[in-house]
């Protein structure tokens, strides 16, 4: 589970994860943190997500140690992908794969870019951008580890928990799990 808050003061972000955090770890799920590897280790989070333009990997490593998650975007570029697993990244994420409202989107990254991971790396592979359980089934057919969705469950016309199942349904078809 990943908390991505946008343009919000800290207080609100440290009462976000002190609500949520608890809800992650009764389910045995990891608990990352968008953007801030200083709020990621101030609360004691699983990990951090960092992209392009936020903290870079070694002081995120730095900051939070061996023993947490720390992910990097990568967006459609084999190049960062493979820097990003050369430094240590515990996953790289790809995307955006379709057009979404949550950020404006420069490239749109091809399932392809899945394939090739998948094939070559161990290192896991997360999908991002636009993701909807219409058009999920092809990035895990392709080889994504996992998907970060966010208005395909919350904008979910049925709600969200209707949303989750209906992903899972279509996960189990792609052939993941």
């Amino acid at each position: 589970m990943q908390l991505r808050l946008k343009d919000v003061a800290d207080d609100v972000w440290r009462r976000a994860i002190a609500a949520l955090k608890p809800i992650a770890e009764a389910r045995d799920v990891a608990f990352i943190v968008n953007d801030r590897p200083d709020l990621a280790k101030e609360m004691d989070a699983d990990g951090v997500h960092i992209g392009q333009q936020d903290a870079d990997y070694e002081t995120a490593r730095a900051l939070l140690g061996p023993d947490k998650i720390v992910g990097v975007t990568c967006h459609a570029s084999r190049h960062l992908a493979m820097e990003a697993a050369e430094r240590g990244a515990d996953y790289v994420a790809f995307g955006s794969f379709y057009p979404t409202a949550t950020k404006q989107v420069q490239t749109l990254a091809e399932p392809e870019i899945l394939r090739w991971w998948d094939e070559i790396f161990e290192i896991p592979s997360v999908a991002i951008g636009g993701i909807t359980v219409e058009n999920c089934g092809a990035l895990v057919e392709a080889g994504a580890d996992f998907l970060a969705v966010i208005a395909g469950v919350w904008a979910y016309p049925a709600g969200p928990a209707a949303a989750v199942k209906a992903f899972a349904q279509a996960i189990a078809r792609a052939g993941g799990g």
